[in-house]
């Protein structure tokens, strides 16, 4: 399926190669394995596999999920998980099955060449340009010790050593929802990893903290770093090596989209600064953090291989600038604070594979942002072997390949036969595993006190399992080996006293808490209004009404919290964890206000009986609404909800419980009536907000186990309310043009979603077409107020268009020796017990070793240029030179002490032409590019500085392939409360 009609690889196609046409076939290649046998496994013989394995199951091609075969029983007489997961596959696709089912149909009578043609067909022209061979770690500064380390140790490894720690072993096959084998011979442990960005899935006493999408709207970098280093320790003191997070994938380009909640919003700057923070705090506490997941794994519609119904993921074709300026900021943020691991995609790019795309990972990954940790699979992303470790791919996880749990790992065993019959070769070999051990180092995990060794040599590693909540459970439970231990040891790692993580959590979700709506009603008086005059036996009377003010069936009630009911305190998925508690706001309000003086009835349903509500409405002085949304991962769906939300407005029918609650609260409608929305992202809220009644609406996210706490210190001011949107609130959907629509329905055998947007995402889509929103991006009340004066623009180094050379590498890459063992070596020990559907790195017989001629990639044999733009870790470090400071007075003139965001916004000159291509750069009307949060007593004024940096004032160049700095016309520095609240501006 060429994409001519769409972005051509001719044009500003996604990574185009500026030095000649060579674009390889993704999956022609990808679908390549690491012997002369495998190779008779092309993708037709693989499919006809999968249809002929499954053909018992309901939907024969819906994903084996990693979590239907994680929790084995639920207490309570709940379904088991696998029963669940089975169940929710069906009703979540059954639309989707039948619109695939026509398309699939439709193209068969097209092509006339029957079903075959379908499960072969795979997208024929790949647009994105090889990039071989794969840069080898270990030439920058900051890892050059590690590396050296990490070297010392690889030289004395075996072969099938080297796997083991490239290779997971399994899906639940160990303890954890990821892990590697040890390296024995040299002291190298097995590894665990652990999702996720919110805490830590599948473990006891640890704290759910608030959602990335809450982090990003305190617009407070200490709390972001803090979050971090408490993160961090709880996964330290849990035993877990790497930490699947954060995430900074999806960025959020349509509003709608499942998975947006665990990253921090949809604007580069604050998703890379944020995502840095909690870089920096967790591996300060020596746990190996991952940016997750590259790249333009935008939708859960469609996102992987079988899941709805495809052969093949969703491609999500883009250009080179746009994925520069918006999709990967965030990744060379996280890389320059030295971040030790990556995690590539479900989706295509460009019709290639995220995690088989050697541009992406050798090219500008590797290269150009100078990435020195290592590449994983998100789980079951890799499709392919050798090709996929040739274009970058450091390590496979879980383990399985192309299927779950079957043992048949595209590394494993392949991997080692690939080295021994010379397909793979032994520099990349080297490479991946030292990349791996170096990441060890560089967070100080072979420090034997702070990372004992795990059993029988210590007492360290993991010491909870995913996959039982019983003291006694499997040590191997996914394989046929029912030997048990001491797995879930409960170890609690929330902290105690002043350090307890909870008072963390309620600040993050206090100042993530978004009042967009006030008509002086708040902050409430916990004994009711002062200036209502009521003699000592009348009572203010407050109601509270939703289901999202109550408590449910509990925040554990469905697996990976995959239901909407009760409050809603995370969306749903891998980035999920388990509740230690869940502060439902009813129990915080009930607390909250003085009984003696307030009344409070309750009615903790969406659907209120027509009579009785109404009775218990008219009398109330002030009505409290509360209503949500909610999403979650591709591998589940609730109500209807296939992962990504079917549309922006509140679900559970929330619009027609806050009409009716503004209606009649009060006299018919003469109370005041306060709405509390906890959503994944932005919410419609055309239905009601201008409702007379409606005076107040605070936009609370997703906040975590302190959610009824945290809600209670903003409505009653305890703290200011200070959070702000780090999203827009548009009037519809359609305000977010067509790039920020779903795609439901496949448009293809390999579905095609074309970025044509371009960097008009969120604010700036609506600034570009003069868009009026609800409510801006960076929007948010206070209770108090605040000045802007003062703007003072210095320049610290003058324009210029290029920055300076790339340096050369600080030192060499480590050397090793390239012979390729006896594959007698990798034999099988004997009187060794296989486990079932474990992954293994050793082979069954030397005989099967044979040498042949593999078919590389298109490319492969063509050295590329190194990248001007590189040079460093996060890019060429000149891109990180300061040009301008930018000083700016701010005063709280109100009466009470609070909190702003002090946001500055960059608009690029007009005319710019490129000199390299002759295209004429259109530029955002203003783009984000630093804050400061303060906090201020009243009266009190305090001048701060943001710095801008090269790369701030540049946009990227397909022509030159680097960052460009305009030199001609005029910036302008806008510096204010919001993207469209800017009272200071001023030239350079």
């Amino acid at each position: 399926m060429i994409r001519s009609d769409s972005i051509s690889p001719t044009r500003e196609g996604l990574l185009h190669a500026r030095h000649g046409n060579s674009h390889r076939q993704s999956l022609s290649e990808t679908y390549r394995f690491s012997s002369e046998s495998e190779r008779h496994l092309d993708e037709l013989d693989l499919h006809k596999e999968h249809v002929r394995n499954n053909k018992n199951q309901r939907w024969p091609w819906s994903m084996l999920s990693r979590d239907r075969f994680a929790r084995k029983n639920y207490s309570n007489g709940r379904e088991t998980l696998r029963s669940k997961k089975a169940r929710g596959c069906c009703s979540r696709h059954r639309i989707c099955f039948i619109v695939t089912g026509v398309i699939i149909g439709a193209i068969i009578i097209a092509s006339s060449s029957g079903l075959f043609w379908v499960y072969k067909s795979a997208p024929e022209d790949g647009q994105s340009p090889p990039w071989y061979p794969s840069p080898q770690g270990g030439t920058l500064e900051p890892w050059e010790e590690s590396y050296k380390k990490a070297a010392v140790m690889v030289r004395k490894m075996t072969l099938v050593e080297k796997v083991n720690i490239t290779s997971g072993t399994g899906w639940s096959q160990d303890l954890c929802v990821g892990n590697t084998a040890p390296a024995n011979g040299v002291g190298f442990p097995a590894l665990c990893l652990q999702d996720g960005p919110l805490g830590l899935r599948f473990t006891d006493h640890s704290t759910a903290f608030p959602a990335g999408v809450t982090v990003g709207a305190t617009w407070n970098k200490d709390l972001m770093y803090r979050k971090g280093k408490a993160h961090g320790l709880e996964a330290k003191l849990k035993g877990v090596n790497v930490l699947l997070g954060p995430s900074m994938g999806p960025l959020g380009r349509m509003p709608a989209g499942g998975r947006n909640w665990e990253g921090f919003g949809p604007d580069p700057v604050l998703q890379g600064i944020a995502a840095s923070q909690e870089i920096k705090g967790i591996q300060e506490e020596g746990v190996m953090a991952t940016a997750k997941h590259l790249v333009l794994n935008e939708q859960e519609h469609f996102r992987q291989s079988f899941e709805w119904g495809l052969p093949n993921a969703i491609s999500s074709n883009i250009d080179d600038r746009t994925l520069h300026e918006l999709y990967l900021w965030p990744f060379a943020d996280s890389v320059k604070v030295g971040v030790a691991s990556v995690m590539c995609s479900y989706n295509l790019i460009n019709n290639s594979y995220a995690c088989g795309n050697s541009k992406l990972m050798n090219g500008i990954l590797k290269d150009e942002l100078g990435f020195q940790g290592f590449v994983q699979s998100d789980w079951l992303a890799q499709r392919s072997g050798v090709a996929s470790a040739l274009a970058g791919l450091d390590m496979t996880m879980p383990g399985d390949g192309l299927h779950w749990m079957d043992g048949k790992s595209l590394f494993g065993s392949r991997l080692t036969e690939a080295v021994l019959n010379g397909s793979l070769p032994m520099e990349r070999m080297n490479d991946m595993v030292t990349r791996v051990v170096a990441a060890w180092y560089q967070l100080s995990q072979d420090n034997k006190t702070q990372w004992p060794a795990p059993p029988p040599e210590g007492e360290g590693g993991p010491n909870f399992s995913s996959f039982t909540d019983d003291k006694i459970g499997l040590i191997h439970p996914g394989s046929d080996d029912r030997t048990k231990a001491e797995v879930n040891k409960f170890v609690d790692v929330q902290g105690k006293g002043k350090k307890f993580h909870g008072r963390l959590a309620k600040r993050i979700a206090s100042e993530g808490t978004v009042l967009v709506k006030n008509d002086g009603i708040l902050p409430l008086s916990k004994t009711g209004p002062r200036s209502r005059k009521m003699d000592a036996n009348t009572k203010y009377k407050v109601g509270i009404y939703g289901e999202d003010a109550g408590p449910g069936d509990g925040p554990n009630a469905c697996p990976d919290r995959s239901c909407n009911q009760g409050t809603l305190g995370s969306g749903w998925g891998s980035g999920a964890v388990e509740f230690p508690y869940l502060v439902p706001p009813i129990k915080a309000l009930q607390s909250a206000f003085d009984l003696d003086s307030v009344d409070i009835n309750s009615l903790l349903v969406n659907d209120l009986p027509i009579k009785d509500a109404s009775s218990l409405m008219n009398d109330r002085d002030l009505c409290i609404a509360f209503v949500n949304s909610d999403a979650g991962e591709g591998f589940e769906s609730w109500n209807g909800v296939r992962a990504d939300r079917n549309d922006l407005y509140t679900q559970k029918g929330g619009d027609k419980l806050v009409q009716r609650v503004a209606r009649e609260c009060g006299d018919k409608g003469k109370g005041d009536t306060v709405v509390v929305v906890h959503a994944v992202g932005p919410v419609l809220l055309e239905k009601w907000i201008d409702l007379p009644g409606v005076k107040a609406v605070i936009l609370a996210n997703l906040p975590g186990q302190e959610s009824g706490n945290a809600l209670a210190d903003v409505l009653f001011g305890t703290v200011d309310a200070s959070g702000r949107l780090p999203y827009t609130v548009g009037k519809s959907l359609d305000d977010y043009g067509p790039g920020g629509k779903i795609l439901y329905y496949p448009n293809g055998v390999v579905p095609q979603q074309d970025f044509k947007e371009r960097v008009y995402m969120d604010y700036r889509h609506f600034d570009k077409y003069n868009i009026t929103p609800r409510f801006e991006f960076g929007f948010g009340l206070s209770y108090t107020t605040f000045e802007f004066t003062d703007l003072i623009i210095t320049e610290k180094k003058p324009k210029s268009a290029l920055p300076a050379p790339r340096p050369a590498p600080a030192a060499p890459p480590p050397s090793f020796p390239t012979d390729i063992p006896d594959a007698k070596t990798a034999l099988f020990p004997p009187n060794f017990r296989k486990l079932r559907n474990r992954i293994y790195p050793y082979i069954d017989s030397a005989s099967k070793i044979k040498h042949g001629k593999y078919p590389y990639p298109r490319g492969y044999t063509e050295s590329q240029p190194l990248s001007p733009a590189g040079g460093a870790q996060g890019g060429n470090p000149d891109l990180f030179t300061t040009h301008l400071s930018i000083s700016v007075s701010v005063k709280n003139t109100g009466t009470r002490k609070g909190m702003q965001v002090v946001q500055l916004y960059v608009s690029f000159p007009d005319g710019v032409v490129d000199d390299s291509t002759g295209d004429q750069i259109d530029f955002p009307v203003r783009q984000l590019r630093g804050f400061e949060k303060i906090e201020l007593k009243a009266g009190e004024s305090q001048t701060l500085e943001i710095d801008l940096v090269r790369r701030d004032l540049s946009y990227w160049s397909r022509g030159k392939g680097n960052w460009v700095m305009p030199t001609k016309g005029q910036f302008t520095i806008s510096v204010g409360a919001s993207s469209r609240d800017l009272p200071l501006s001023g030239q350079w």
